[in-house]
């Protein structure tokens, strides 16, 4: 059995041995016990056992100890302190094709505040479970599921296990921040439930033995609301002068060079820009801000003349590859934040003063690897590719990595896709479908497939890279395959935050904003909330944010490197 580490409610016991070269795992054992018996760092154990890197170790395995000078000591158990939400609350239970989305839009509350109420909340939602609401919420819009339940909820701490499910919620705000002290600043992470050492090691590209040095308690187990000391910072852009942080636009009007190939997605995105400009405006911040005309791919470089990089604290945009580029070259002295909203490309990654908005397919893939991993069961595996096949190649070499023995099958058609046969009973058997195609007329075609196929047998599992329009008109038959969808930008209608943004974009323009006025709010919104008063944007990229439809979860491409968006959504059918 595969063991977990450093959960909260783990006891660690270290006893001294007589020396030896190698240790068989026992157990309770985990990485920091032994390297802590044999007087080695943890970096030094797994250096000498690159097999089990990642830490995971079963009862009966054998690991190479180099060093054997037996320490003797013990680590009490941590007792969880229960946390106390006091206003009434009740309980629904989950009824047949119930989901987060439904249950948010039924009773009327944001998705932020439904998992605060239930931090449990995840991919596993089970017809019978138990979901904690506002009482008054239940009374009022549950209908048959109105609770009687009305006394203060106790919750405990759950233990941090291996694996962690992100779903992103309307608003949500801060799990990473910056510590500050008279002498030293550390990048801190707030520990989430389903985090684990090894995964936040990971995240942040420092060692185990960095990590522990700085937390010292983690010798008592991880466990969810730690604030962790990661790493000092390095020096930070800072602000030119003023009290007003200089914000420069560049948009592709195309005024100056007579195109207008891209002025209406141009000016839909100043729309939502300004709107983000004004709230934040309206809570203190001091904005000077200036608008470029970015002009076209061939003309930009003659834009740059209006920009002094001397007097400018941040650039939003411009939108084209090879245009940021020029602009990050323009500006390599002066290392001023810059933002590329939709450019994402290998080539922009070296870039450590470079900040991108738009997730790449990469990031996509390697979530669907994730999701097919935790119910494989030796299903049949299909993936319907576009005519490029970098995802489906992309997704099956991965598949490959991180499953035995899979048969994955490469194919054109959602046409393609057939029931397996069961070899002992020679009964039909479910498989495992992958949309890993774009266009909407493919993704018709594999809603359709997928209802078909459901209805012969049941255990169908489904997955798909992108949103396409016929998921949610055919919710209730594709929840029998269970639907597993990923998307960039969904609007939380029923958000007080959202409600109140998309109310003043149509006081403001008497209409409801566009695809790319969306994107100009939010992205706008999100980096201008990250600023302090220093201007040291860099120092808040740690933030986990969601702006009206978009959600923001960045990363470092690489230690001196840009900062990357991976944030998606994750939309499960259950039946």
């Amino acid at each position: 059995m595969i063991k977990k580490f450093f959960l909260l409610s783990s006891l660690c016991v270290f006893l001294g041995i007589s020396a030896q070269k190698t240790h068989t795992v026992e157990k309770g054992d985990n990485p920091y016990n032994i390297s802590k018996k044999y007087g080695i760092t943890v970096d030094e154990l797994l250096k000498n056992n690159p097999k089990y890197k990642d830490g995971k170790l079963a009862i009966g395995d054998i690991l190479n100890i180099k060093k054997a000078t037996p320490v003797s000591t013990s680590v009490a158990k941590a007792t969880p302190t229960p946390v106390v939400t006091s206003s009434k609350l009740g309980v629904i239970i989950l009824q047949p094709k119930q989901t987060v989305y439904g249950i948010t839009k039924q009773y009327k509350i944001s998705e932020t505040d439904l998992r605060k109420l239930n931090p449990e909340l995840d991919s596993h939602l089970k017809i019978g479970d138990e979901i904690t609401l506002p009482l008054a919420s239940i009374k009022k819009y549950g209908g048959n599921q109105q609770s009687a339940t009305a006394s203060p909820i106790i919750t405990e701490p759950t233990p941090v296990s291996n694996t962690k499910t992100k779903i992103d919620s309307s608003n949500e705000r801060a799990t990473s921040t910056v510590s500050s002290s008279s002498q030293d600043e550390y990048v801190t992470y707030e520990v989430q439930s389903g985090d684990t050492v090894f995964s936040i090691v990971n995240k942040y590209g420092v060692t185990i033995d960095e990590l522990i040095a700085l937390n010292p308690e983690l010798s008592k187990g991880l466990k969810a609301g730690m604030v962790l000391k990661i790493k000092k910072l390095d020096a930070a852009y800072v602000k030119k002068s003023g009290d007003a942080l200089n914000v420069v636009l560049m948009l592709p009007f195309g005024y100056n060079s007579n195109e207008a190939q891209y002025r209406n997605m141009a000016l839909d995105f100043l729309t939502g820009a300004k709107l983000a400009i004004e709230k934040n405006t309206s809570k203190g911040q001091k904005l000077d801000i200036k608008i470029v005309d970015s002009g076209n791919e061939a003309t930009f470089k003659s834009s740059l003349t209006q920009i002094n990089p001397n007097n400018t604290d941040l650039i939003i945009g411009p939108f084209f590859k090879s245009n940021v580029i020029d602009l990050l070259d323009f500006t390599k002295t002066q290392k001023i934040p810059v933002v590329a909203p939709f450019a994402n490309s290998p080539e922009l990654y070296n870039y450590s003063n470079l900040i991108i908005v738009e997730t790449n397919d990469q990031t996509y893939s390697d979530k669907i690897v994730e999701e097919v991993k935790t119910i494989y069961s030796n299903q049949k595996i299909y993936i319907v590719a576009d005519s490029k096949k970098d995802n489906a190649n992309y997704i099956k070499g991965n598949l490959e990595k991180a499953v035995k023995d899979p048969n994955v099958v490469i194919i054109n058609s959602a046409a393609d896709i057939q029931l397996d046969q069961n070899m002992m009973t020679g009964q039909s058997a479910p498989v495992i479908a992958i949309l890993a195609n774009n266009n909407d007329s493919v993704g018709e075609a594999f809603s359709s497939k997928m209802i078909a196929l459901s209805k012969e047998v049941q255990g169908m599992r489904a997955f798909s890279m992108y949103s396409v329009p016929s998921f949610e008109k055919k919710i209730d038959e594709l929840s029998q395959a269970n639907l597993v969808y990923l998307m960039d930008r969904k609007i939380n209608t029923e958000g007080s935050f959202e409600k109140e943004t998309l109310a003043a974009y149509k006081a403001k323009y008497c209409k409801t904003p566009g695809k790319y006025a969306i994107i100009g709010f939010d992205v706008v919104n999100d980096m201008l909330s990250r600023e302090n008063k220093k201007g040291e944007i860099f120092k808040q990229m740690d933030k986990v944010q969601t702006q009206l439809a978009t959600k923001f979860e960045f990363v470092k491409s690489k230690a001196n490197g840009a900062y990357v968006n991976t944030g998606l959504r994750v939309v499960r059918l259950v039946p």
